[in-house]
C-alpha cells in the first residue's frame, strides 16, 4: 500500500472516535451491508464519522490491506479495527458493542 494512502487512512481512524469505511454514507449507503452497520449505529445514538470507499480507489483498496480484511463496511472504534457487518450485529446483539462505543466516547 501507498504510504500516502496508509497514512490517510491512519489519520482517518485515530481522528475520529467511531468511523465506518463504507460504501455510500450515512445519510444514503450503498449497499445493505453498509446499511447494517449504519442503522446499528444510529439505533445508539452515537457520533460517528463515514468514508466512502466508492470515491477514492486507492481508500477502497487500502483499507482492505490496513485491516487484513476484505470486505466492506469496517468499523473501527477508538482506532480498533472491529470488524464488518455480521460482526458488528454480534456485537450489538451482545451488548458488547455498547460497551466500546461508550468506553470510546467516555475517553
Amino acid at each position: 500500500m501507498d504510504s500516502k494512502v496508509k497514512e490517510r487512512i491512519e489519520n482517518l481512524v485515530n481522528q475520529h472516535k467511531i468511523v465506518v469505511f463504507m460504501k455510500g454514507n450515512k445519510l444514503m449507503p450503498m449497499c445493505g451491508f453498509s446499511n447494517n452497520v449504519v442503522q446499528i449505529l444510529n439505533t445508539l445514538g452515537v457520533p460517528y464519522e463515514t468514508v466512502d470507499v466508492l470515491e477514492d480507489a486507492a481508500i477502497r483498496q487500502g483499507i482492505k490491506e490496513y485491516s487484513s480484511w476484505p470486505t466492506i463496511p469496517q468499523l473501527y472504534i477508538d482506532g480498533e479495527f472491529i470488524g464488518g457487518s455480521d460482526i458488528a450485529i454480534e456485537l450489538y446483539q451482545s451488548g458488547e458493542l455498547q460497551e466500546k462505543v461508550q468506553v470510546a466516547l467516555a475517553s
